[in-house]
């Protein structure tokens, strides 16, 4: 009985250094986890402490003092105030529309966002390709250990062996090729061809609608600088009238009524010149967003506003609109999109059969013992292994059922987004086509108008100034041919837009000799 009550005591007085010492940890631990809980709700107060006060980064409180005004007012960000560059112009050089498209296509970023699209597609499909190889993997696994025990036999001191390292390392080469797989590789390889084929058409497209963009806001801007030419034109025949107008009064022809409505129209022309002068700027920056280049950009732009158009139109054929089919981009990608949506369909279909694969493994391990008094001991040994397996999917509660019923569900929609492209495409060629011939028929009436107009008012300015007509009659004719010359200016440039939509529509606006070509038939 005296030999145990001394182990009993060591047994306690170690049990209760086991517990002190957890007490200390847990003493340790539990301030710092209670202070970090407190860190997580601390960061509100760098958000706004009341929704209607306004939020000042600095101190992420609100500095408004009651009574005073309220600004919200956002904090500066030197990092984003950047303008982008001008690109490199020629001051002295006159750009027609071929060179506006170069340097479109040369600055616009809608264009580098399609040409990554269109790199990231091809890489996702080289991804999926990469799948039918083998994946090789090199493995290294080193370790060192200690070991040392002890034994306590009361009442003589502890007894400790001497401590052992041991030391390890396992280097491994290992392959991994799965071999066959009911073609669920095969369908997502054709299913990422096909994005990528669209991708690719879809870049070429976003080439083709700058083209257009460019085109269309060149002729437009062609109009405004013409609207301004005849205001200014207006202003002149104004000014002419005036002139009469004071020359009547002076010998006593005239009365000042007639004066004051001559003082009026010039007025009048002035304030309209305001206008087109204020529209064409507007036509201007419109014209430097189609290209995408920066707004402080200045640009000598070439006039279109004197080309001869032609009379005679003919409708494409149904041939012509089946050629534009075959060739426009977005029908083209949504046919792709299309592909793919059934290729996944496949590769759905493929989950519910077994998979074959290889593994192999190269391995060699080394292992050394060292202890104190002995010579270290060194093992060596290797391994190698190749096994084939399958592995066959026999319940996952639904989960390939769903999303077989997925992808079933998305090519039908593909299918049916394609078939909505298709007939859209060919409700816009038809469409396209009647505007054209509608602008090209407003036009020819246009000028009839103007002709007629342009008559009408010298005759009255004749007559006026020959003192037989009234000021009347010459301001009446004066605003009619304005509103006449502005008529045919803008049906001059509907035509050559509507020419312009008309060869985006049918998939032919593919290159700036095109687009330039409008301006030469």
């Amino acid at each position: 009985m005296t030999s145990k009550k001394p182990r009993l005591q060591q047994g306690a007085a170690a049990r209760r250094r086991r517990f002190w010492s957890v007490c200390l940890v847990a003493g340790s631990v539990l301030p710092a986890a209670l202070g970090l809980a407190g860190c997580a709700t601390e960061v509100l107060e760098q958000a706004p402490t009341d929704p209607s006060e306004p939020w000042t980064p600095a101190a992420g409180t609100t500095t408004h003092q009651p009574g005073a005004d309220k600004s919200f007012a956002v904090g500066p960000e030197p990092a984003v105030a950047h303008i982008d560059a001008a690109p490199k112009i020629d001051s002295s050089r006159t750009y027609g529309l071929p060179e506006l498209i170069d340097i479109a296509q040369s600055h616009n970023p809608t264009t580098r966002l399609a040409w990554l699209q269109a790199r990231q597609a091809a890489l996702s499909q080289g991804m999926v390709e990469a799948t039918f190889l083998p994946m090789i993997s090199a493995n290294v696994v080193g370790g060192r250990q200690r070991v040392s025990s002890g034994v306590e036999i009361a009442p003589l001191p502890e007894l400790r062996q001497p401590a052992a390292i041991v030391g390890d390392v396992i280097p491994a080469v290992s392959v991994q090729w799965l071999l066959f797989d009911f073609g669920q590789r095969r369908a997502l390889r054709d299913a990422a061809r096909h994005n990528s084929i669209a991708a690719n058409v879809l870049f070429n497209g976003a080439h083709q609608k700058i083209i257009f963009d460019v085109t269309r806001a060149y002729f437009l801007y062609g109009a405004a600088r013409s609207r301004t030419r005849i205001a200014a034109q207006t202003v002149a025949n104004a000014r002419e009238i005036e002139a009469a107008a004071d020359a009547r009064m002076s010998s006593g022809m005239g009365n000042a009524v007639e004066v004051a409505q001559a003082k009026q129209q010039v007025a009048q022309a002035r304030f309209g010149l305001v206008q087109a002068q204020g529209e064409e700027s507007a036509a201007y920056q419109a014209l430097l967003t189609a290209m995408g280049i920066s707004p402080m950009t200045k640009l000598k732009i070439s006039d279109a506003s004197g080309r001869a158009l032609t009379s005679n139109f003919e409708a494409p054929t149904e041939q012509a609109i089946r050629d534009a089919l075959a060739r426009r981009p977005d029908v083209l990608a949504s046919y792709r999109a299309m592909q793919a949506a059934r290729a996944e369909v496949k590769a759905a279909q493929s989950e519910f059969m077994p998979k074959v694969f290889l593994s192999a493994v190269a391995a060699k391990g080394t292992s050394n013992l060292t202890t104190a008094g002995l010579p270290t001991i060194g093992q060596q040994g290797s391994a190698t292994g190749f096994l084939i397996g399958a592995t066959v999917p026999l319940y996952d509660g639904g989960l390939r059922a769903a999303q077989l019923r997925k992808a079933e569900a998305l090519a039908e929609s593909s299918e049916t987004t394609f078939n909505r492209v298709r007939s859209d495409a060919v409700r816009e060629i038809i469409v396209a086509a009647d505007t054209l011939r509608s602008a090209l028929a407003s036009y020819r009436a246009a000028s009839e108008l103007v002709r007629a107009a342009d008559t009408t008012r010298r005759a009255a300015a004749a007559s006026y100034k020959a003192g037989t007509g009234s000021i009347t009659l010459v301001t009446a004719a004066d605003t009619g041919l304005l509103t006449a010359s502005q008529a045919r200016a803008d049906a001059h440039a509907a035509s050559l837009v509507a020419a312009a939509n008309l060869a985006f529509v049918l998939g032919a606006m593919d290159s700036g000799a095109t687009a330039s070509g409008l301006l030469a038939r």
